[in-house]
């Protein structure tokens, strides 16, 4: 795993790139703002994916269990009609193999999960989320933008996450100190004619947030 632990006016600001699903665990390194795992889909699942009419795309927003993804991700690939190949049983499996991670590494006992179909600039100012980690992945479309903010202006430099590479990070509640000085943001697309699809995970740790 590349690392490079960084503070800057007293902000966590360090990027980790992992080349395994491992790496991810490292967000609880000091000084570590968020962590990368540096993947690329099979060839055969993106050109699958990015051919699919929109409107067969899944779309959830869910509390359950990290055991429960891979049924609920089944039931939404039957609501939306889409075709029982196997680049749709890699889906399902990759989501609930991600969500049982996320869940480990916050040691969560639920994950609220949300599968967004994006075609406009929703959430396009750059910003840390007010929780104690998320993790995102896009398996269609451009991926997360973010950029190094210590004094929290919008960053001078912007890096733009591969399609299909789960990214994690710290929000605002992450316990430890330094405090996070990486923002991001949502990719620009409208009036692109693109149409993402993005995955997005948050720890729930209190039965009473399971709403």
């Amino acid at each position: 795993m590349n690392y490079a632990q960084a503070e800057i006016k007293n902000a966590a600001v360090g990027v980790g790139v992992t080349d395994t699903p491992d790496g991810l665990a490292r967000i609880a390194q000091p000084g570590c703002a968020a962590t990368l795992w540096r993947r690329q889909l099979a060839l055969e699942f993106q050109t699958w994916i990015d051919a699919l009419d929109p409107l067969k795309l899944p779309k959830a927003r869910l509390v359950l269990r990290p055991d429960a993804v891979k049924d609920a991700m089944r039931h939404l690939c039957e609501i939306v009609g889409m075709e029982d190949v196997p680049e749709r049983a890699w889906l399902e499996e990759d989501i609930s193999d991600l969500a049982t991670r996320f869940a480990e590494m916050m040691r969560a006992p639920y994950l609220r999960l949300r599968l967004d179909t994006i075609t406009t600039n929703a959430c396009r100012k750059f910003h840390i989320d007010a929780l104690h980690a998320r993790l995102i992945c896009t398996y269609r479309g451009t991926g997360t933008q973010y950029g190094i903010s210590p004094d929290g202006e919008d960053p001078k430099r912007v890096f733009t996450v591969g399609t299909g590479a789960p990214m994690v990070m710290r929000g605002t509640l992450w316990p430890q100190n330094p405090r996070s000085g990486l923002l991001h943001r949502s990719p620009p697309i409208e009036g692109t004619d693109e149409t993402r699809l993005v995955l997005v995970l948050d720890p729930v740790f209190e039965p009473d947030e399971v709403r």
